[in-house]
């Protein structure tokens, strides 16, 4: 793009209303709970998978973007899932 980072973080700012740290982590985040719906892996995985050093680090993350804890957003997806006999 050949821009200093410090126009264009100004300019992504102005457009999104974040910052692109901001942005990123919160893409991440959104991508997370997609995985953890859809249970295609496990919390190790996804954390490696999205560049987290650890499970830690992204339960961390995860929980300052969304309120809730890894465990719990899990919990609400088994808890919403009906079984093949209620369908």
């Amino acid at each position: 793009m050949n821009l200093d980072y410090p126009y264009l973080s100004s300019f992504f700012s102005s457009v999104e209303g974040t910052t692109i740290e901001k942005y990123l982590i919160n893409l991440k985040v959104e991508r997370v709970k997609e995985l953890i719906v859809y249970d295609q892996k496990n919390l190790s995985e996804i954390a490696w998978e999205l560049g987290y050093s650890s499970v830690a680090h992204l339960s961390g993350q995860f929980k300052k973007v969304t309120g809730f804890s890894l465990s719990y957003f899990k919990n609400l997806k088994e808890q919403k899932r009906s079984s093949l006999n209620d369908v």
